[in-house]
């Protein structure tokens, strides 16, 4: 049966996010910098308020009633993590602060003792930096080199430009499953089956896609994969790594204090097992446990109810914008997430930015965190709009008539 955004009681649904009933220089949110970071549903943040009126008590470490609880909870939230990305088993699941330190973990730890001179990297040209710096900062290291998937007109991976690339000298492919700034889909999982046949390890960061889409490790058969919990309706301060058992016990540990380790003496360590060995000292507790509840507000939504929902947003938004004179689209990938970036002739991304913040309208502009893509692109920047599951139709209105408001004006 299909799904549509009839689905969804979308007023109902926005009171869960209390964020969104306030009024910003005078009008009433709306709130389209979904990209950079959703709003929290209210289930999350009255798990944080709960843990720290309740159970505040460091984990894994104590035999007291407090500790117990808080090391249940976090460790079913792991659990919970392992479900949501089919994981086979928990142990393969990392908690970090991020997807940044997701992938600066896989560098450190996989990249230190794997890469080595001549050895190449594969990365996309659409990637976010925390899926550029890393690698940079690893093969100047090591001697490694950085290669380039290019992009056609659309925005999208030129994969057989991807083919030549790799060779028996691949030993990474990294590359974000949602383009941040073009809301580029990618073909994910053709993408590791190529870097499978020259036995090369694959990461995905899937910042993007994790509140967006459903996510399969095992089907995408993917080494290293990372995203972010800020971003799917829960907590700053969490990220998640997961990990392929076989790897994740043949690589060092990423940083070096307690809970990392079995036993320690001046005269060596031994560390722990997985996960723990990648999980240095007192981690975001009350964070990781009400990520939780984010993980429960996708499933109970379901990912094809999200994703309908917000693909019918962006086809209603790229349909009106398109009317606008001067509109000037950054990306127009066949295959795409709620993401549009976009220009409009004769006027500044931050000029824009500034006047749809001063009639309540949350827009990013910049470079996105992609100045490799912006640089390719020939444009310091775009004026970028991404829905989530609590935006409505209603506000896109608003918007596009704000925006040729803000046209008439600044011609």
């Amino acid at each position: 049966m299909e799904v549509t955004t009839h689905d969804i009681d979308i007023q109902s649904l926005r009171k869960r996010f209390p964020v969104l009933n306030q009024k910003v220089n005078g009008k009433p949110l709306i709130y389209f910098d979904n990209a950079a970071s959703s709003q929290t549903v209210d289930t999350v943040v009255k798990s944080l308020i709960e843990f720290y009126e309740k159970d505040h008590a460091n984990i894994h470490r104590g035999i007291h009633t407090l500790a117990e609880r808080s090391t249940k909870k976090f460790e079913e939230t792991r659990e919970s993590v392992r479900y949501f990305i089919n994981s086979s088993e928990a142990d393969e699941v990392i908690f970090t602060k991020g997807t940044t330190e997701s992938i600066n973990l896989v560098a450190h730890s996989w990249g230190s003792v794997n890469l080595k001179e001549k050895d190449e990297i594969i990365l996309s040209q659409i990637e976010h930096h925390s899926n550029i710096v890393p690698w940079q900062l690893i093969a100047q290291k090591t001697g490694a080199k950085i290669k380039v998937i290019p992009i056609n007109d659309r925005g999208e991976l030129i994969i057989e430009e991807y083919e030549k690339l790799l060779s028996p000298k691949t030993r990474l492919v990294a590359f974000n499953y949602i383009s941040n700034s073009l809301g580029t889909i990618n073909p994910a999982k053709e993408i590791v089956t190529l870097a499978n046949e020259v036995e090369a390890v694959t990461l995905i960061d899937a910042a993007q896609a994790a509140p967006h889409t459903k996510i399969d490790v095992q089907d995408l058969n993917c080494d290293f994969l990372a995203f972010s919990g800020h971003k799917m309706y829960g907590p700053t301060g969490v990220g998640i790594l997961y990990g392929r058992r076989e790897i994740l016990e043949a690589i060092p540990p990423y940083q070096g204090g307690g809970e990392m380790i079995k036993d320690v003496s001046f005269g060596g360590t031994s560390y722990n097992d997985i996960p723990y060995k990648f999980e240095a000292g007192t981690p975001n507790i009350g964070e990781v446990i009400a990520f939780k509840s984010a993980v429960d507000f996708i499933n109970e939504l379901g990912h094809p109810v999200i994703e309908s929902h917000e693909n019918e947003l962006l086809r209603y938004a790229t349909n009106k914008l398109s009317a606008l004179e001067g509109f000037i689209p950054i990306g127009t990938a066949k295959n795409k997430a709620s993401v549009i970036s976009f220009l409009i002739e004769g006027i500044h991304a931050y000029d824009l930015g500034q006047f749809l913040d001063a009639k309540g309208i949350a827009a990013r502009t910049g470079h996105h965190c992609t100045q490799p893509l912006m640089e390719y692109l020939g444009i310091d920047g775009t004026v970028r709009v991404s829905f989530s599951v609590y935006n409505t139709k209603e506000e896109i209105d608003i918007f596009i008539n704000a925006l040729k408001n803000i046209i008439s004006k600044l011609r």
